[in-house]
């Protein structure tokens, strides 16, 4: 892996540079599918690029991580440039301070992949309207996390109000195997579910999105309980006249699946790093509208009181 550090550059000598050192190493850039923006503080930066660097083994990018500095220096773009004939793409930091800051498009624009797509991902604090930051206007894909949020549930209920196709948040994309496990459940019959519960940690908001898409699913009153965690632990579908079906976990890592009239299966659902999670997201590029039908849902029962 090779590092190359520009300080008080500009985005057109850092786009030759790129060129430059792939050239150098005989390995274009046309190989690479996508480019993944990464607005993340300083503080949060090691994390997010490890898990970007760990998604781009699966889908080789252009990662761009854009950490805004302080807006009361003098203006200043500098650029970390990591680039290796092993790495599965490209990995700029930039560092913006002064006016740069809040010019983070203007910076970043000259830096996409042509005719490649590009995703934009905010592990931490992110825009009310994503679609409408400047950032996020050039993306087709828009990745936030609620649980970042200090009210996560607050924040994923709010995510139906700025909505456009596009937008995603990983409160959805953790409950993935949950989804999986429970459509499998009913390949057999098991008869029709009248109501349910999903417990899950306190202020986790991927508990009340999955009683949402439960909801919707089902078309009956889904009621969310705190557990002790961690994440979700388990849930609870009342079948009319034969009990009910339960998927439980304890350990992050097992559940457990119980259905009426049949023995209690041991299954794989294990909770997943945010590498996978964003692997995960970075196959599809089309709007994913079970995701909107979902956070639609899940404002319209808090606007009810539920949950």
């Amino acid at each position: 892996m090779t590092t190359f550090n520009l300080t008080e550059t500009t985005a057109s000598k850092i786009s030759s540079t790129l060129t430059r050192l792939r050239h150098q190493m005989g390995a274009p850039a046309v190989g690479m599918v996508l480019t993944l923006v990464t607005v993340v503080d300083e503080a949060g930066q090691y994390d997010a690029l490890r898990a970007a660097t760990d998604a781009a083994r699966e889908h080789p990018s252009r990662i761009l991580v854009v950490i805004k500095r302080d807006a009361a220096e003098p203006d200043r773009l500098d650029a970390e440039i990591r680039v290796g004939e092993s790495s599965p793409g490209e990995v700029v930091l930039l560092r913006l301070y002064g006016e740069l800051t809040g010019h983070s498009d203007s910076v970043i624009r000259p830096l996409l992949l042509t005719d490649t797509p590009v995703v934009a991902w905010w592990p931490g604090e992110c825009p009310e309207i994503p679609a409408k930051d400047p950032i996020g206007a050039l993306a087709g894909r828009r990745i936030t996390d609620a649980r970042s949020a200090r009210d996560g549930v607050a924040a994923i209920t709010g995510r139906a109000s700025s909505y456009l196709p596009g937008d995603t948040d990983f409160a959805w994309t953790r409950l993935t195997p949950w989804r999986s496990l429970l459509a499998a459940a009913f390949d057999q019959p098991v008869g029709k579910v009248v109501r349910g519960v999903v417990e899950g940690a306190a202020g986790n908001p991927s508990a009340p999105l999955l009683a949402a898409w439960l909801c919707e699913r089902f078309d009956v009153p889904m009621e969310v309980a705190e557990s002790g965690g961690p994440g979700l632990t388990r849930v609870r579908l009342e079948v009319e006249g034969s009990g009910e079906l339960v998927v439980s976990r304890g350990d992050a890592r097992l559940a457990t699946l119980s259905r009426p009239g049949q023995p209690d299966r041991r299954v794989a659902l294990a909770r997943r790093p945010t590498s996978e999670l964003l692997a995960e997201e970075l196959r599809r590029l089309d709007p994913d509208e079970v995701y909107a039908t979902a956070i639609r849902r899940l404002a319209a029962m808090a606007e009810q009181g539920r949950p």
